[in-house]
């Protein structure tokens, strides 16, 4: 199976009324992890690279990038390659040029820490790079600073607003602010699944949910329901990872062979992406 341009995966999630987990990718164990749990579950997925995780690999995109090209071709299932929160015009710029090259089909463009007007202006001139490129672009909404941006609690994105901001910028998926936020290790989020719907119905483009790991199973289930198409998943994989090498350290604290640990702790990512792809 070679890999798969996000913009197909996301056709058929919106054709189908379903939804394409992205995951996110730190580490090769964490590439390696999410492919195993896809294949298990039999599903599509998208392995995502964040700005945060090209940083730190020591700003060098090629190699992560390229071992999950690697492991894409070599899946059972159809596999994508996302570039997620990327901020840096630079870095965008470099990854727009590289992407051919190691398998990417898409990347966020991030500049919801903007004001809307210049988040407009500065995502419609990266989305027509990018586009020039061939790749799917996300974007998000949103206009308060900070690391949640658009996600912070208590920020909602308005229909009429993103309607117009995917119009002007001609972007291929919105990432919306519905009442998710990054980084929880509690799955207590309060979804406003009634927004989401009139989102969905009033955005040209499919709506993607950050912030996912603090979502309840059941309420990812109703928020694709309500019309979310792309569900990004990062925190809950390193929960489950650094859980696991908790674990075997306390029960073998003497353990110097990382081997040991990280074959569990792999593991125990694949489990928690089987999981969730068994949701759509």
């Amino acid at each position: 199976m070679t890999f798969v341009h996000t913009g197909a995966l996301l056709a058929s999630a919106v054709a189908s009324e379903s939804a394409v987990f992205a995951f996110n990718v730190i580490t090769l164990e964490h590439a390696e992890a999410i492919v195993t749990g896809a294949e298990r579950a039999g599903r599509p997925v998208l392995l995502q690279v964040s700005e945060n995780a090209v940083h730190f690999h020591g700003g060098r995109l090629a190699p992560l990038l390229a071992a999950c090209n690697r492991l894409a071709i070599d899946a059972d299932v159809p596999i994508g390659l996302h570039l997620d929160h990327f901020t840096d015009e630079a870095l965008i710029r470099e990854s727009v040029a590289l992407a051919r090259d190691v398998g990417v089909t898409s990347i966020m463009v991030d500049a919801a820490q903007l004001p809307f007007a210049e988040n407009q202006q500065h995502t419609r001139a990266l989305a027509h790079e990018a586009h020039d490129a061939g790749l799917w672009v996300e974007a998000e909404l949103g206009e308060i600073g900070g690391k949640d941006g658009a996600h912070a609690p208590g920020v909602r994105t308005d229909p009429d607003d993103a309607a117009a901001f995917v119009r002007v910028t001609r972007v291929d998926g919105l990432a919306v602010a519905v009442g998710s936020s990054h980084a929880m290790t509690s799955r207590d989020a309060v979804i406003d699944l009634e927004l989401v719907e009139r989102l969905a119905a009033t955005v040209p483009v499919p709506l993607v949910l950050h912030g996912s790991s603090g979502v309840s199973d059941a309420v990812i289930r109703d928020a694709i329901g309500a019309g979310i198409r792309k569900v990004n998943v990062g925190t809950a994989l390193n929960l489950a990872f650094t859980g696991e090498v908790r674990r075997y350290l306390a029960g073998d604290p003497a353990s110097s062979d990382p081997r040991t640990y990280l074959a569990g702790a792999r593991e125990a990512i694949a489990d928690r992406v089987e999981h969730l792809c068994s949701l759509v």
